[in-house]
Formats: structure tokens, C-alpha cells, sequence
């Protein structure tokens, strides 16, 4: 059993054949997703998908991409969208200086707030972070410092440095498809260093497709296939990697668990 801890069923990629989508990701063993919403237009959409299919859960926030053109979120509204029972986690959320460094003040803002509504929650953060990791880890610290929160790196493909810092903090690190790609070798080095606890695996489809279906439209499906290749990272069986992991879902993202 897998859980693909972030992908992106709301998008149009997924428009026409999303039930075939959902019949293959059993068929390979992913028999759980978290669907994200990264804007407050796909919100009705993300609530129809998670109503409607009892094997998606959803979180909500605003991508730190799309933060310069919507209005900045209140800590309020992000707590209001929680009552939703099928909503399990607050983001994705953080700070993409590589194609949005112009907005760096209002995406820290915007992170911030985020970070608050968790607080208030109790539901874990999702963190984007590309290009930023000064200014990641510093934030990070700084808010856990004043109050803590449960936290994963979505998509991790920063530095040891970040790395570090997230697990120090108590956070997890999620395993994308970046992991299988033949140069990633320090991507696996770092993985391979941090706690097998604290691990997560996702596909963040449609994009980052592992090998063999790189290039291609990335879907649940292919969860199993970064989670083989995490297997090889740690050195054990498959089985035991997904029994890990699926433990460690369950442990950050609670909901899933007491609304089963």
C-alpha cells in the first residue's frame, strides 16, 4: 500500500479520464492521495474531487507562484477552509525565488500566515521551496521557535543545508519522481542521510513523471515507482519502504486516520 502524498487531480490534465486515473493508481497499490489546491478558484473543484472519491483527501493554500496575483490570504480564511473534514493539510505554501523572486516580500507574507492558520489547525504545513533556502530555513526556525508545527517539504530537491534544518525542526521530506532521474545523485545522498521516519513519497502530477514515464504526464499511479527507487535509497525491500511511509503519512497528516 502507497499513499501519493501531493498531487494535482483539480487540474485540466485530469479533466477526462480522471476515473481510469484513480483504476490504475489502485492497480499499482496507491490506494490513497492528497490532492492540492493552490489557488481559491480550485477550491469548489478540490472539495467536489475529495466528496466524491473516499480514497482523496485535499489541503489548501496558495501557491507562493500565484501569490503576487491574488489577494494576500488571512490566517481566517485558511482556518475557515479547515473545517472541511476531508481537508488534511495547510499549503502548498513557501517561497519559489527561481521564477518569482520579485515577489519575495509578499510570498514570506503569505508563508507566515500560512504557518499561523497550522498553529490554529493543528493540521500540518506543505512547503514549496525553490531557489530559497536561506530564507526557508531562516523562516522556518524562526516561527517553530515561536510556535510549534508539524511540516513537509513537498517535492524536496534542496540542498543538505535545508534538509538539515527541516528534520532538525521535526519536519518530514517527500520523494518525488526527481529522486529516480540519473543525475540526482545528491538528492539520493541526502535522502539516504535523513531518517527513514521521515520520509513521505508523491508524484506532485501531473508534473515530475519518474523514469520510465519521464517526459510524460506524471499520475498517482507513479508513486510506485519513486518509492522503488526509495527502497533502493535505504537499502530495503520494497514492502518494507511502503510500510514505512505509509506509517509516517499517518503520523503528520492525522486526519486521515480519525476521519477513516
Amino acid at each position: 500500500m502507497l499513499t501519493d502524498s501531493h498531487c494535482h487531480l483539480d487540474f485540466p490534465d485530469f479533466d477526462d479520464d480522471l476515473s481510469q486515473v484513480i483504476a490504475r493508481a489502485h492497480a499499482a497499490g496507491v490506494n490513497r492521495m492528497v490532492t492540492i489546491c493552490t489557488k481559491r478558484a480550485g477550491l469548489a473543484k478540490v472539495h467536489s474531487i475529495a466528496e466524491r472519491l473516499p480514497e482523496v483527501w485535499f489541503a489548501y493554500g496558495i501557491h507562493p507562484m500565484s501569490v503576487a496575483s491574488e489577494p494576500m490570504i488571512e490566517v481566517s480564511e485558511l482556518v475557515e477552509a479547515a473545517q472541511h473534514p476531508r481537508m488534511v493539510g495547510i499549503g502548498e505554501t513557501g517561497l519559489d525565488y527561481h521564477y518569482t523572486a520579485e515577489s519575495a516580500e509578499a510570498q514570506q507574507t503569505s508563508l507566515r500566515r500560512h504557518i499561523e492558520a497550522c498553529r490554529q489547525t493543528g493540521l500540518p504545513l506543505i512547503i514549496h521551496s525553490r531557489a530559497a533556502d536561506d530564507d526557508m530555513a531562516a523562516i522556518l526556525r524562526e516561527e517553530h521557535a515561536s510556535g510549534p508545527f508539524t511540516c513537509v517539504m513537498h517535492c524536496f530537491s534542496s540542498g543538505p543545508e535545508l534538509a538539515a534544518t527541516a528534520l532538525e525542526l521535526g519536519f518530514y521530506l517527500s520523494m518525488s519522481g526527481i529522486v529516480t532521474f540519473p543525475k540526482s545523485t545528491e538528492l539520493r545522498e541526502i535522502f539516504a542521510t535523513a531518517p527513514l521516519d521521515r520520509i513521505l513519497v508523491e508524484t506532485d502530477s501531473p508534473y515530475l513523471a519518474p523514469v520510465p514515464h519521464r517526459g510524460k504526464r506524471n499520475e498517482p499511479a507513479h508513486t510506485a515507482h519513486t518509492a522503488a527507487r526509495g527502497a533502493e535509497v535505504f537499502g530495503i525491500s520494497a514492502e518494507d519502504f511502503a510500510a514505512h511511509t505509509e506509517a509516517n503519512f499517518e503520523r503528520l497528516f492525522t486526519r486521515t486516520v480519525a476521519g477513516a
